[in-house]
């Protein structure tokens, strides 16, 4: 009924680990594994597939997320995959101000599927039911983090899946020396386009080259990031580099929207601009590495990192 459900097919890489996942979820050992893949190969696809057969046998699961953008993009994905099972799916975040609703139905072990951010890991959230725990972007996470969640409460410890494009060196080292089993999702849906990388020198005289590149885009209606990621491991000097960074794309594209994005900003600020170039309110984003956690923007056809 999931598959009739949606309008594509699934690949056989997505094919082959849900039946991984499925097969750990059967076995009396709690799951601990890594789903890594490409962005874009369906990852969140799979977790809404194991998190619904968790719910349907009367468990409860959840999805933490390490941006309120994110967990909001997934929480409306997931809702619509499995709209037509009736089961109850609901988000979870820091801005949200009275989750004490909630927090009753987690207490209470009704079985569902909690999506949420660090909310889902405060002293207040008391999960008595939980079997299935997913973590997207894990790096983002302190081991702690990560942790708390999967400890054990009501004598049940819940199979945990892990999942990343970019896996970090620590993660990988535990699927090889570690209890961290790995499933790779290694094929991209049908008809994606394959990604054209060039390498600029930055000098003046290829300013004008990435201009042109650019004015393409815009000419064609698509969208564009330009990210800053200052090598000085200085939060600062990043926020200062797309600042010089906004004023240069801004003098130079006079008639096309171009805003900026960076860490300093307060949550509900980043929230609207990712809502605004959702939208296709921005032409062009000039950001610091805070996008990097998977926001999904479909009409954004040209990436731009600087240094």
């Amino acid at each position: 009924n999931f598959r009739k459900n949606l309008d594509f097919s699934l690949t056989g890489s997505q094919e082959k680990v849900i039946n991984e996942i499925l097969t750990d979820m059967e076995s009396e050992v709690p799951m601990k594994r890594l789903l890594q893949g490409d962005v874009g190969s369906g990852k969140t696809l799979v977790a809404a597939y194991a998190m619904l057969s968790v719910v349907l046998n009367g468990y409860q699961a959840s999805f933490m997320a390490p941006t309120e953008v994110l967990a909001e993009q997934h929480f409306k994905t997931i809702v619509d995959m499995c709209d037509i099972f009736e089961i109850e799916i609901f988000l979870i975040t820091s801005s949200k101000d009275d989750k004490s609703e909630i927090q009753e139905i987690i207490k209470n072990g009704r079985p569902a599927i909690f999506i949420g951010t660090h909310a889902l890991i405060q002293e207040k959230i008391e999960f008595n039911n939980l079997s299935f725990v997913v973590i997207d972007e894990t790096h983002r996470f302190g081991v702690e983090q990560r942790s708390k969640l999967s400890s054990v409460k009501h004598g049940m410890v819940p199979d945990i899946l892990y999942m990343s494009a970019t896996p970090i060196p620590r993660t990988t080292a535990l699927t090889v020396y570690g209890d961290l089993e790995l499933s790779v999702i290694d094929e991209l849906p049908q008809g994606r386009l394959p990604v054209l990388t060039q390498s600029f020198d930055g000098l003046v005289g290829s300013k004008s080259e990435i201009y042109n590149i650019v004015q393409k885009h815009i000419d064609n209606e698509s969208q564009i990031f330009v990210v800053c990621p200052f090598i000085d491991e200085s939060e600062k000097l990043d926020i200062k580099a797309a600042e010089s960074a906004y004023v240069e794309y801004k003098n130079n594209f006079q008639s096309s929207k171009v805003q900026i994005l960076h860490g300093r900003m307060d949550s509900s600020q980043k929230d609207k601009i990712m809502t605004e170039i959702k939208a296709g309110n921005i032409d062009i984003l000039i950001s610091t590495v805070v996008i990097e956690v998977g926001i999904d923007i479909e009409n954004a056809s040209l990436m731009i990192i600087e240094s």
